[in-house]
């Protein structure tokens, strides 16, 4: 098939090609064989194993983003109470704030978005294996343009040759063909003949809607239990902020029921092998989801306990007092400072004075006479000394 660069073939090319791969790496297992349907299931859900583990980072990177803007959460909406009534400044705040934050919301849906081209590439890559469905064109990703049981079977499905198709097209899975899907004309159903004879009522061919819906109804209820599982351990990750929050409220409701049921529906529409797509998408999301957030509660724990460790390293300890570069200076016991203002008292005790009226002086000594300004100047003195001594300890 020649490449058209108006369709997503882009997307179709590489899609077919990782199928491709491991439906020649599993057709190498003993018991199974390139025709086996096992094979082909087999392929389709590495092809999903494979794109998830491709996008495993950007999914690291969305839940991280989503938490980060948990956390500055009530600041938006500070903003929003403040400029409310200014959508132009709203806009250039919240971006400031984002800034300040690292935040980038694209980040957040880029998960979601690569996937969407991923789901509507597989969704055509199985469904051109039966080109015989009604409508379409050759650029529409329902399958192109209707074709007759001989063509489709001699058609190359992109990296798929006409033998792989055919093989594709003979492979059962519980004897059920992994392009078929319940809803299914059963005018298309002769594409699993081979060789293809011409359509009539009440062609024989070796199963039933009854069986497509034996089959595909566990797949569906699968497919739909895990999307709500996978919302609710979403929802349960939300602050209580935004729980309150009238728009959250309707989305979470949405994701919690209305998105399964739209997968259980539409699972009537969709082929064997989307339905195997996505059980295997959502059970590895609902895994992947819980080992990712359990690694990051840990990342957090460990963030928390370091951040404790430092602001015990840098609270003051007993007896100390911080200085204003935020450094500790020890200080000396409320002992050792009374002691010390103890000897100060005595100093100044000890220095000389007036004596007191009727004092007699002591015998052989002669009386000193102090003049009244020196005495005030050596009080003036020692009051300093003091005032310098308890600076000193203070430091």
């Amino acid at each position: 098939m020649a490449f058209n660069p108006v369709s997503l073939d882009y997307v179709y090319y590489p899609v077919s090609g990782i199928m491709w791969v491991w439906h020649k790496v599993f057709s190498f297992v003993p018991g199974l064989g390139p025709d086996s349907g096992i094979t082909w299931a087999l392929s389709v859900v590495f092809l999903v194993l494979t794109l998830r583990a491709i996008l495993y980072k950007p999914f690291v990177r969305q839940i991280k983003t989503t938490r980060q803007m948990q956390e500055f959460q009530p600041q938006m909406q500070a903003l929003r109470k403040k400029y409310g009534k200014d959508r132009q400044k709203l806009a250039l705040e919240m971006q400031k704030l984002q800034k300040e934050h690292g935040f980038n919301p694209l980040l957040g849906c880029l998960p979601a978005l690569l996937q969407v081209p991923v789901f509507i590439g597989l969704f055509h890559v199985l469904r051109s294996f039966n080109r015989m469905h009604e409508g379409g064109s050759p650029t529409s990703f329902l399958g192109g343009p209707q074709m007759s049981a001989e063509q489709t079977r001699n058609t190359a499905n992109y990296f798929f040759s006409a033998h792989d198709v055919s093989s594709f097209l003979d492979a059962r899975l519980f004897g059920v063909p992994l392009s078929s899907y319940v809803q299914q004309n059963p005018k298309e159903w002769v594409a699993f003949m081979n060789p293809p004879v011409p359509y009539h009522e009440g062609m024989d061919f070796g199963f039933t809607k009854w069986n497509i819906l034996i089959f595909a109804l566990p797949l569906m209820i699968i497919a739909a239990l895990a999307t709500h599982f996978n919302a609710r351990a979403s929802i349960s990750r939300q602050p209580v902020a935004s729980l309150e929050n009238p728009q959250t409220a309707i989305m979470n409701r949405l994701m919690l029921w209305i998105f399964p049921l739209g997968v259980l529906v539409g699972g009537f529409f969709l082929p064997v092998a989307i339905l195997l797509y996505w059980v295997t998408q959502n059970i590895w999301t609902y895994f992947q989801q819980h080992i990712v957030f359990g690694r990051l509660d840990k990342e957090d724990e460990e963030k928390k306990r370091l951040a404790q460790e430092k602001r015990a390293e840098n609270a003051p300890k007993p007896g100390a007092k911080p200085k204003r570069g935020g450094a500790v200076a020890l200080t000396k016991s409320a002992a050792e400072a009374d002691a010390e203002d103890a000897g100060d008292d005595a100093g100044e005790s000890a220095a000389p004075s007036k004596p007191s009226p009727g004092a007699k002086p002591a015998a052989g000594a002669k009386p000193k006479v102090q003049h009244p300004s020196a005495n005030a100047r050596q009080q003036q003195r020692n009051q300093q000394q003091r005032t310098n001594n308890r600076k000193k300890r203070r430091r």
